[in-house]
Formats: C-alpha cells, sequence, structure tokens
C-alpha cells in the first residue's frame, strides 16, 4: 500500500514524498482511512510505529478547508511533555508546508506572550501541554468553543503524570459534536473509563499488542555491581562504537554526572534534564540532531518525546522505576523499521523491577554477564562480600580479644560486693559489653548501634537527596 492509496490530498502527497517516505506504517494504514471518515478514534500503538503522522496528515486535509478565528482554535492536540508537543509541531510544518494552515504551540518554560499573540490571530492547530492551556484558559486568552477536533496523545503517559483531571476539564468544555482521537500505548483501565467517557463509538485499531517491546530492537541485560556501572557504561559504548545513543537514568543528579564523567572519557555527551530551562534542553536536542554530541544523557522527561532519526542504541543506566517506562525508553531506537540495541545495567537489588519488566513486555530478555573486565571489577566485587562496615566490626571485636584472659582472671573481683557494695556492679555490667565474642546476635546488633566512624559509602548508594 502508498500513501495515495489512503485518499490523501495532492499537495500531502507530494510533502510526503519530499520527507522521504514512500509506503505508511501498520497504524497510518488503519488510521488514516478512519480519521479521515471524521469517526472517533482510538490507536493503540508502541512508540517508534509513526502513530504521530497517523494523525497530523488526516488532520491537514481535514483543516484544509474552513478558517480560523482569533482566540478559538479549530483543532486541539494535547501531549504529555513539551518535548512531544516540539516534535509534534516539527511533523504539522512539515507534512503541511503546502497547505495554509496556522499553528500555535503551547508549552511551558517559553514566554507567554508570544503564545498569546498566536492565538489572537487565530489558529488552525493549537499543540499544547494540559497546564500552559489550563493556565491560558482561566486567564480568558483562549476559547475552545469551535474545537471540533480533539487528539489526546500518549494517554497512558498523561495518566502516569496526573494530567487526567485535566484533560477531563478540557473535555467539558469541547462542544460536545467533536471529533477525537485518543492514542496510548497502552490502554489501562484508568484510560478506558477516559474513552468510554468522552468518545462516541470509536473505532480501535492496534498494531501491536499493549505494552510489547519492538521486535526490532535487539535487546540485552547486563549484570553489574553497583560500583561497577559506570565503568560498564563506558565499556559499552566503546565496544559498540555506538554513533547516537541516549542514556537514561532515574535522577537528575545522575544525568549531570554522567554527561560530566563521559565527556572527560572523551565522548561528546550532552545532557537534558528536568532543571535545565526550555531553550537548553533544546539546544542540547538539536546538537544530538546535528551530531555535534553522539552520546546525550537524559532523564525520563526525555523519554516519549524524543523522536531522532537514527539512534542506533539506548542504554538504561538506571532500571526505570515504571516498566512501561521501560518500553518507551528503548522505543527511542529501533524507529520506522530500522533495527537498535538495547542495553539495561542491572545490579542485584533491581531483580524485582526487571522481572516486572519482563513480565509486562511477556519477553525473557538475554543476560549477558558482567560488561567490565574482571580487572575493573575485582574491587567491587570484594567490596560486596565483605562491605566495609563488617570489617571495622572484626577489628572492634579483635580488641577485645587481647583482654579476655586478663578479665577473666580479675573475675573474682565480682565478688567484692562486700567492699565495694552496690556502685561496683553497674561497673561490672559495663565490662562484659565491651568483651562478647561469645555473645553473638547480640554483642554484634550492640556494636553496630554504638558504631560511631564514618558511615560505610555502601549505605549511601544512590541517596542523592533527589
Amino acid at each position: 500500500m502508498s500513501f495515495a492509496d489512503l485518499h490523501l490530498s495532492d499537495e500531502l502527497l507530494r510533502a510526503i514524498d519530499e520527507s522521504g517516505y514512500t509506503e505508511p506504517t501498520p497504524i497510518q494504514q488503519q488510521a488514516i482511512p478512519n480519521v479521515l471518515m471524521m469517526r472517533d478514534l482510538i490507536g493503540i500503538a508502541q512508540t517508534g510505529t509513526g502513530k504521530t503522522a497517523a494523525f497530523v496528515l488526516p488532520m491537514i486535509d481535514i483543516l484544509g478547508s474552513g478558517r480560523a478565528r482569533a482566540r478559538m482554535p479549530r483543532s486541539l492536540i494535547l501531549e504529555p511533555t513539551r518535548e512531544l508537543a516540539a516534535q509534534v509541531a516539527e511533523n504539522f510544518e512539515k507534512y503541511g508546508k503546502y497547505h495554509k494552515l496556522s499553528m500555535a504551540l503551547l508549552i511551558g518554560g517559553v514566554q507567554m506572550g508570544d503564545q498569546v499573540k498566536a492565538l489572537e490571530k487565530g489558529v488552525d492547530v493549537l499543540i499544547a501541554t494540559p497546564g500552559r492551556l489550563m493556565d491560558l484558559f482561566s486567564r480568558g486568552k483562549i476559547m475552545l468553543n469551535d474545537c471540533k477536533l480533539l487528539v489526546i496523545d500518549e494517554a497512558d503517559r498523561m495518566l502516569d503524570m496526573g494530567f487526567i483531571p485535566d484533560i477531563e476539564e478540557i473535555c467539558t468544555k469541547l462542544p460536545k459534536d467533536r471529533q477525537t482521537l485518543l492514542f496510548s500505548a497502552t490502554m489501562p483501565t484508568a484510560i478506558k473509563k477516559l474513552a468510554d467517557k468522552f468518545l462516541s463509538s470509536p473505532k480501535q485499531v492496534e498494531v501491536a499488542r499493549p505494552a510489547s517491546a519492538n521486535l526490532q530492537i535487539e535487546q540485552r541485560i547486563v549484570e553489574v555491581s553497583s560500583r561497577g556501572k559506570k565503568d560498564a557504561l563506558i565499556d559499552i559504548l566503546r565496544a559498540e562504537g555506538a554513533s547516537s545513543v541516549i542514556v537514561f537514568s532515574n535522577r537528575k543528579t545522575t544525568v549531570r554526572d554522567l554527561a560530566q564523567s563521559l565527556s572527560r572519557a572523551g565522548f561528546k555527551a550532552g545532557q537534558i534534564q528536568g532543571d535545565m530551562a526550555q531553550a537548553e534542553r533544546i539546544r542540547e536536542l538539536d546538537r544530538f540532531k546535528s551530531g555535534d554530541i553522539t552520546v546525550l544523557v537524559a532523564s525520563d522527561v526525555a523519554a516519549r518525546g524524543l523522536d531522532v532519526k537514527g539512534v542506533s542504541h539506548v542504554v538504561n543506566y538506571d532500571v526505570p522505576w515504571h516498566p512501561d517506562d521501560y518500553v518507551h525508553r528503548i522505543g527511542r531506537t529501533g524507529r520506522a523499521g530500522a533495527t537498535g540495541k538495547a542495553f539495561t545495567l542491572v545490579t542485584p537489588e533491581d531483580a524485582e523491577a526487571v522481572a516486572n519488566i519482563e513480565k509486562l513486555t511477556a519477553t525473557k530478555i538475554e543476560r549477558v554477564g558482567k560488561a567490565v573486565p574482571a580487572s575493573r571489577d575485582v574491587k567491587p566485587a570484594d567490596a560486596e562480600a565483605t562491605p566495609a562496615k563488617p570489617a571495622r566490626a572484626r577489628r572492634e571485636r579483635a580488641k577485645p580479644a587481647a583482654k579476655p584472659e586478663p578479665v577473666q582472671a580479675a573475675e573474682p573481683v565480682a565478688e567484692m560486693p562486700k567492699a565495694a557494695p552496690r556502685k561496683a556492679e553497674p561497673r561490672k555490667a559495663a565490662e562484659p559489653k565491651a568483651i562478647p565474642p561469645k555473645a553473638t546476635k547480640s554483642g554484634g546488633e550492640k556494636q553496630d548501634d554504638d558504631w560511631n566512624g564514618p558511615v560505610p559509602s555502601f549505605l549511601n548508594f544512590g541517596f542523592d537527596g533527589n
């Protein structure tokens, strides 16, 4: 099947051809005809399957006729993150270049003044994150009563981020006779209820089992020690010779640390995380797209918003806290029919999280053992086998070991209650506390309680206050 078979306009087909695409993906084949027929739609598709174009392309043709009025957008696309909203805007610019459609992007982190000016001129397509849209609506800067087409994209991500109440409120402010399209990688109960409430007899299209991982992606689990993770990451990057890699971490502080460490190790590394201003994040993403940097370290703020051609590898430096995020992270590679590789660094503490991922995806991910050479991993392995605290505890016990005989020789003094009545007893009770090599459990626990040395490093790992 070709795009011409989907009954798109000649202008749109020309723009598609100039973009280098010749055949629609399965989700596009199923969704586009139904959208053009003005039907409500539920599209279940994993990331990287071309679902953005599945609603952007027919929207361009639907909006080709008609005229926008001031502060009254004709269509609305809701996205969970700034990055994904910007990516959808790029798609409209690319495919709609032969149509005279106006567009506005409402996202946080940028000046509101320019956004308000665009709305006052009237827009055909409004792409927004729920928070910024609700803000402008409450200020009276936008009206939604002329919006005839609503797209709720990445609905399951909206649920994760707590946006469902905002979406429900937005839906109540739109005309009831609108067309609604809902796209999601999974269909949890809350999203099903949302669809039942706000969609009218929707057509459901599904191109892959919900939450399944892309079969084009070669997945591997690399078993490492906690202290060997950074070395393992560097080994993977060097061994694979990867030219376009996204490294995901759970914490913003770890993202910053990794980006700096990789730069010192000779990699062209950049970062995207939540503490960065929007302009900085866009600049780093542009550098990654252009090849100025080859390794992009990111927090989950970027997991669903990045659409970069040619990403060869994804590395999960941290196992994601939510199994759904694993699917979306690795979906940054293996896009549009290309192949890709995904490595996940796993410590023994990650066993439960990995089990949840494999349960969700119904996939047993291949283990490839330790990636760190033995010469570099010996020290961390030994440190885990005999952690710092027990080692010191043994030295503490070694001190009284030289005294037991003298103390026991002096034990008859315990009979001195006659000479030193009861004052001696508390003193004597304190002496056994320092003695007991024999008092195994209670003695060991007491030493732990009395520990006054520095907190062992393995107890602090991962607690960075973030």
